[in-house]
């Protein structure tokens, strides 16, 4: 973690579970990923969590919702596979500002190494900006989850809205 930033405020961070199947109760990924905010050392603010259907109209609908609002981060899991129901990405990355190639190139590499093997191939995990704001979009498993917000997203968090903010 950068050690030498600091924000001197909270960091606001919203979290959307895109699923056909999942409710508050059995949405494992979207929990996890708010207790795992929880745990580092900066101050995270959680503003929102909902749960969207897979649905192009309805994650469009909440991203721009949110994007409205003072968030610093937007953390989606699920819909970012090959399915045809799976459309998070479709809806997220015509929305980018920039994109950040190395958190999508990592997460796979990551995946490839330490979890799934070859299957990695599969992700179409993505992170990038929207103006001033940043977006990562995880798979909705709970080792993706792990991974990619304590290996990527946890240890950098500070640094990238630092400089989003500049």
């Amino acid at each position: 973690m950068h050690t030498n930033v600091k924000l001197n405020r909270a960091i606001r961070c919203a979290v959307l579970t895109v699923s056909d199947t999942r409710t508050k109760e059995t949405d494992k990924g979207g929990q996890l990923v708010q207790q795992l905010l929880g745990t580092i050392n900066t101050t995270i603010e959680p503003s929102h969590y909902r749960i969207v259907k897979d649905d192009q109209v309805e994650i469009q609908t909440v991203l721009e919702e949110w994007l409205a609002e003072d968030i610093d981060v937007v953390i989606t899991t699920g819909g970012t596979g090959i399915a045809p129901r799976d459309v998070t990405i479709e809806v997220v990355k015509p929305l980018l500002t920039k994109e950040i190639e190395g958190f999508g190139e990592l997460f796979r590499y990551l995946s490839y190494v330490e979890d799934v093997g070859t299957r990695a191939l599969l992700s179409r995990a993505v992170g990038g900006t929207i103006d001033r704001k940043l977006i990562f979009c995880l798979p909705g498993s709970t080792g993706a989850v792990k991974l990619g917000l304590n290996k990527l997203i946890l240890p950098e968090l500070n640094h990238l809205v630092y400089e989003m903010n500049k």
